[in-house]
């Protein structure tokens, strides 16, 4: 039933790129109209869930059997969850988005390009890469994980419900949860391949001089998209696994690269800013709506998008970091899903959007915030031709952009085949390569019907019915671990967190029943 949906999405948008665009622009402007609120405090309630389950005794609880042990290293599961997280997303908006803030500050809270506008534009961006979307990830990744791998359950969203809803989730309203799974992760796995297709012609043409329009987009998503389906008939431990590994080499190389040669001091300044005034104001901006101006524009291109984003993301990277964490505790994987990837993220704007505003404030490169407001999937070449080796790391950027982009596209057909198939932990290679097809598909129509814009509203739509079943799966899996309150109590204390890391190459234990 799902991949029949997801083909009927893409024949409409094939058929009629004009009304598959008029339609997903009229429910938009409904959904931030109305619903704005809605987004803001369902994230927060994410963030205060996850921290609670992290720092309560609930954290001593182990993603499996006591006597599993993780399957990968410590570095390869990081990897391969931060490239899942954000992949090519963090290329693209980590130098956009502040340059973008500094020239349209968010609530006229300073004058546009002042120090002060400088200095909210980094604010803001911390606050919509840091703690809240990998909280949103870490709850559908906790309870899937806590279920498939210590209860023994089906590698489904719906089979997180049982304890609410018993044995209906075997039935049709079980179905329903995993169809509206399926397409929240269709789109929002289509939204970062149509932003990463966007960013690398824009590169392309940056760097080789070769065009930019939308038939360069389809052929490098279709090349692409080649890449990534060879990549899906391989298991996890070869083709993600390595890439994702490879990535996460390549990337530092990238920022120390711009550390040396960029301005040190400013980075470092804006870091340590950023950081005590994204602590500072976490409260004020997670429920920041200007509830009485009629204007409402700024939220839905940036906080609601990004909140519905991250909410369409969460079934597709929470499921696939509940594939990989079987044998971490509770407490370890809320440090390794939501505090360690919040520090990164930071690092990573504050080293290259700190030399973007730089750049933009000394007027070194032009009118740079300027251009890249225009084209933000052009941001990080314009900033890049500012420095040495411009071709070079050009290259470099484009291949760690790619990696990222082959890398998660093939988890996303992972998870895929594994919702459609009845929660089947290695679904067959022809059900991945189909889904990589339609991936593909949904990603060409959404660029078709509406570039960027197009790519964005598809996130907020697909990510609103999503947000109201996660609230669910937080009910349902507070009322699971209290079942567990009386064990845990009388359980020696787990030694997994003292424990090094042993990374096995084979397969996991059968689940524990």
């Amino acid at each position: 039933m799902s991949i029949a949906v997801s083909a009927l999405v893409v024949l409409w948008g094939a058929v009629s790129p004009n009304g598959f665009g008029a339609a997903t622009t009229w429910l938009f402007n409904h959904v931030v109209a109305d619903l704005s609120w809605f987004f803001l405090l369902t994230a927060n309630i994410f963030l205060v869930f996850v921290l609670y389950l992290g720092l309560s005794s609930h954290g001593r609880i182990k993603l499996g059997a006591d006597h599993d042990r993780p399957q990968f290293g410590r570095m390869s599961w990081f990897a391969m969850m931060f490239q899942a997280g954000m992949g090519p997303a963090i290329i693209f908006w980590g130098l956009a988005e502040p340059l973008s803030h500094y020239v349209e500050v968010p609530f006229e809270l300073a004058p546009p390009g002042t120090d002060e506008a400088a200095g909210v534009a980094i604010q803001y961006s911390f606050f919509h890469w840091a703690l809240h979307p990998w909280a949103i990830y870490a709850v559908a990744g906790l309870a899937v994980a806590y279920f498939t791998h210590r209860k023994g359950e089906r590698g489904l969203l719906s089979a997180i419900f049982r304890p609410l809803l018993g044995d209906r989730v075997d039935g049709p309203l079980g179905k329903v949860i995993d169809v509206l799974a399926v397409l929240a992760v269709v789109f929002g796995i289509a939204v970062a391949l149509g932003q990463a297709g966007l960013q690398m012609t824009a590169g392309l043409g940056k760097t080789f001089g070769l065009p930019t329009g939308i038939i360069v987009q389809l052929v490098v998503l279709a090349l692409t998209t080649a890449a990534f389906m060879g990549s899906a008939t391989t298991r996890i431990e070869h083709g993600i696994k390595w890439l994702s590994n490879i990535s996460m080499l390549i990337a530092p190389v990238l920022l120390i690269f711009y550390v040396v040669v960029g301005p040190s001091i400013t980075q470092i300044n804006a870091f340590t800013e950023g950081l005590g005034d994204y602590l500072s104001e976490i409260v004020p901006m997670s429920f920041r709506l200007d509830a009485f101006s009629p204007d409402n524009g700024w939220m839905g291109s940036w906080t609601v998008f990004y909140w519905s984003w991250w909410i369409a993301w969460a079934p597709y990277v929470g499921l696939f970091m509940a594939r990989i964490s079987r044998g971490r505790t509770i407490r370890e994987f809320v440090a390794a899903t939501v505090l360690v990837p919040s520090v990164v993220s930071m690092i990573w704007i504050a080293v290259f959007g700190g030399a973007a505003l730089h750049l933009a404030r000394s007027g070194l490169a032009g009118d740079i915030a300027q251009t890249v407001q225009e084209s933000p999937a052009a941001g990080m070449f314009v900033f890049i031709q500012q420095y040495p080796l411009a071709g070079v790391m050009s290259v470099i950027t484009l291949v760690v952009l790619w990696v990222f982009f082959v890398a998660g596209a093939d988890a996303g057909t992972v998870v895929l085949g594994e919702l459609s198939t009845g929660g089947e932990p290695n679904p067959k290679t022809w059900v991945r390569l189909l889904w990589g097809v339609l991936l593909a598909g949904v990603a060409a129509v959404l660029l078709v019907s509406g570039g960027l814009e197009g790519l964005q509203k598809a996130s907020v739509l697909t990510g609103t019915p999503f947000a109201i079943i996660l609230v669910g799966i937080c009910v349902a899996f507070h009322k699971a671990l209290r079942q567990d309150r009386d064990h845990l109590a009388q359980a020696p204390r787990s030694t997994a967190e003292e424990s090094e890391d042993r990374p096995r190459e084979t397969e996991v234990a059968s689940d524990v029943r």
